[in-house]
């Protein structure tokens, strides 16, 4: 099978994603109970109009399922108090746009009861075969966190196999000495366990877990599997979700969605910035021309999204003696050899401006983990937990990291946590915020 690396571990390639069970199942049974209480519409009143405005009502307002796959007195509050809003809603706007077609009592009480009772059978149903389909075909699932917790846990998953869980193994940096699962210590058996296993589930059963094993959790969710985090203690948190009695919720730490809405970001503004700056950038090419000679644009070699490389631009504000300074010195903010513009166009940033061209061609983003150059990439990847996974999304002129104060010669460690805290994190409304204060910081310019 093939696999690949991913933040020091190998796991199995090209499974498909774990994804939550297909709705479609569930909105066939609303949308067939809908219909069937539209029969209570009799006569005149049973218009096509009238009938998909209750289908559509209906389905709007179904209730949501968890992890959890409830029974039909479970649910029974929850659909007869969505069917009769629906109704009543239906009712209202007959009322007022056709009231030649008002609707009776007789004729709601008829539809709410009829629509109640198939849509309660409907959804039992389909949550009575997906039971049977847990039970008959449990996901196999490594618990993760202090061996003697998540030992309690396993067991107390497999004294419930209805969950449609199976722990297999234990992933603690120690063992406890006595009984239950096999507890894993090394990224060997990790990945042994993960490929003999075909283990889809993963059960996070301690805080700490998150930022201590934060490559581990981050290479099985780009396996495929799901992580989820329990809480093997009082419930601290309110979750629809739950496993064998436990609060649990579901954790985003792969690929992160909504790239279409980030690549949209920043090709409207990037592109607005290029036109509204594009005079200032020539102003400070002239000037960077006649005070340094020619060569006024920087080029450099840097790693991308999933470790692809692309040439940077910046307004050069240093000439490095040779290609091998450019490629592994680190900083040269204090470089005494800086011109007074070169210094200026570095404490306000109007060096990397160019890279709005970056952004537009698609090599970064506007917001992401810095780019860093191929030898210190290598570098800091050995060095530094987590530091590799900072390209499993594009890079950026700014980020988490930067308006947290972490640019120049500042932590790598704690860089490399801000990013990836931000790539689990991501939200369009968060690049907007991470903008702004970018924009604020402007104000009062500290250099790079």
């Amino acid at each position: 099978m093939p696999a690949r690396a991913a933040a020091g571990f190998r796991f199995p390639a090209r499974r498909p994603p774990l994804r939550p069970a297909s709705p479609l199942p569930l909105l066939a049974a609303d949308a067939f109970a809908a219909l069937l209480g539209a029969l209570a519409l009799t006569g005149t009143q049973r218009r096509p109009l009238i009938v998909a405005l209750l289908v559509a009502a209906s389905v709007l307002l179904r209730p949501r399922s968890g992890r959890a796959l409830p029974g039909i007195l479970d649910e029974l509050p929850a659909v007869c108090g969505r069917i009769a809003v629906a109704w009543l809603a239906l009712a209202a706007l007959v009322a007022a746009y056709a009231p030649q077609h008002a609707l009776s009592a007789r004729a709601l009480a008829v539809g709410f009861l009829l629509q109640s009772a198939a849509g309660c059978a409907g959804r039992g149903a389909v949550h009575r075969r997906r039971r049977a389909v847990r039970l008959a075909r449990p996901r196999a699932a490594l618990v993760i966190g202090p061996a003697a917790t998540a030992q309690r846990v396993a067991a107390a998953v497999l004294r419930h196999p209805r969950c449609g869980v199976r722990p297999v193994g234990i992933v603690a940096e120690q063992t406890d000495g006595g009984e239950g699962l096999p507890v894993l210590t090394t990224g060997e058996e990790v990945e042994r366990a993960v490929l003999q296993n075909g283990v889809r589930e993963v059960l996070v059963v301690h805080p700490s877990v998150r930022s201590r094993q934060g490559p581990l959790l981050r290479a099985l969710a780009e396996s495929g599997c799901a992580v989820w985090e329990v809480d093997a203690d009082s419930p601290s948190y309110a979750s629809l979700d739950q496993l064998a009695g436990f609060s649990c919720r579901r954790l985003e730490t792969g690929r992160r969605r909504g790239g279409l809405g980030k690549r949209a970001l920043d090709v409207t503004v990037a592109g607005t910035l290029l036109l509204l700056v594009g005079p200032l950038l020539l102003v400070c090419a002239v000037v960077l021309r006649r005070t340094g000679g020619p060569g006024v644009v920087f080029r450099q070699e840097r790693v991308g999204k999933d470790g692809r490389p692309f040439t940077l631009l910046k307004l050069r504000t240093h000439r490095p003696v040779d290609e091998h300074e450019a490629a592994t010195r680190w900083s040269v903010a204090d470089e005494h050899r800086m011109s007074w513009f070169c210094r200026f166009l570095r404490r306000t940033s109007l060096d990397e401006l160019l890279q709005l061209w970056n952004v537009f061609r698609g090599d970064m983003s506007l917001v992401g983990p810095r780019p860093e150059r191929p030898y210190f990439v290598a570098e800091f990847s050995q060095t530094y937990p987590g530091y590799a996974a900072r390209h499993r999304m594009r890079t950026g002129i700014t980020g988490l990291a930067q308006i947290n104060g972490l640019r120049g010669d500042t932590s790598i460690e704690d860089r490399a946590r801000f990013d990836n805290a931000y790539i689990d994190n991501w939200s369009l409304w968060q690049d907007i915020c991470i903008l702004l204060r970018t924009a604020a910081a402007l104000v009062r310019p500290t250099g790079s």
